[in-house]
């Protein structure tokens, strides 16, 4: 509950624009935001805690499970690509200037995030219809288990090929490819601006675009660091099942060091949605102000 608090904070704290970041910036960092509360919402809330602490409630009806799964898919679709749609937008700002004034804009951020969102739930769409109830009691089908042609099928193959591939395995490179372009930018434009500091009068003060680079450096390889490192495990999971074709799947031993690395790897990837609070804490001062100031105002309520 406190990473479902947080990213609720962090929504309010950016959709008010006082983080001293772009419209455009701060567009995508509140859809990130959001999304990555969906994801607490419908994969942690509605799926794993209600299988613990509300068997037998009506989250466990067929259908209700069945949508779950989608929305669960969606979201994490939707986190997943919206970092690739931040992380290019950031690119294009720092290496592409022609580009920049035309596409880093607060309309073509918001035409994006909407394409995004739309994309990611038509595509987890065929995820409903891939389950069975358990058993039917009164006419009413419980649980959910995955048919049998989901795992024969040519088709259902395919898809579940087709789903691994955009999450997380084309997120992946185009986050690498993407940052070794600013990285490879930034270099150049520094060595360059070096140079025509070093040729004119001596300035012993900080340039101000170095710094404000710097800032959206720091930012920008800090989310999508984080992305990679938190989705690391899942993705070694994926390589060693689709290697060894041993999926595990034989009910919960804690005691299978598979079964606890497939565990930790499925934990880090909910995870990724609860670390971008911290991110925005950590790397930008006037968020951590208005931070202070949300926690400081029940106090000063208070007092009044």
């Amino acid at each position: 509950m406190c990473f479902l608090a947080a990213n609720v904070v962090t929504v309010g704290i950016l959709s008010q624009g006082r983080c001293g970041l772009s419209s455009c910036v701060s567009s995508y960092l509140v859809s990130m935001a959001v999304t990555d509360l969906l994801v607490i919402i419908t994969a942690v809330i509605l799926s794993r805690i209600s299988v613990t602490y509300a068997a037998g409630s009506f989250l466990s009806i067929t259908p209700v499970c069945s949508l779950s799964s989608v929305l669960i898919y969606a979201a994490r679709d939707s986190s997943v690509w919206l970092t690739v749609a931040f992380t290019f937008d950031r690119c294009v700002a720092i290496a592409y200037q022609k580009l920049k004034t035309t596409y880093c804009t607060q309309r073509s951020a918001a035409v994006v995030i909407g394409l995004v969102c739309a994309f990611s739930c038509l595509k987890n769409i065929p995820f409903y219809f891939i389950y069975m109830p358990s058993y039917v009691i009164n006419g009413v089908p419980w649980y959910c288990n995955v048919k049998s042609t989901f795992y024969n099928s040519p088709i259902w193959k395919a898809f579940d090929w087709i789903d691994c591939i955009l999450t997380p395995w084309l997120p992946f490179i185009l986050i690498l490819l993407l940052n070794a372009l600013t990285v490879r930018h930034i270099l150049f434009a520094s060595r360059a601006r070096r140079r025509l500091r070093a040729g004119g009068p001596v300035d012993n003060r900080s340039d101000p675009e170095t710094e404000s680079r710097k800032k959206s450096i720091i930012l920008l390889f800090a989310i999508s660091g984080s992305f990679i490192l938190l989705w690391m495990t899942y993705v070694a999971n994926f390589l060693y099942v689709e290697i060894t074709k041993d999926n595990y799947s034989a009910g919960f031993n804690f005691r299978d060091p598979k079964f606890v690395f497939r565990e930790v790897g499925n934990m880090l990837q909910l995870l990724s949605s609860c670390s971008n609070t911290c991110i925005y804490a950590v790397t930008q001062t006037k968020f951590r102000q208005q931070l202070k100031n949300l926690v400081k105002l029940p106090l000063r309520l208070c007092f009044h």
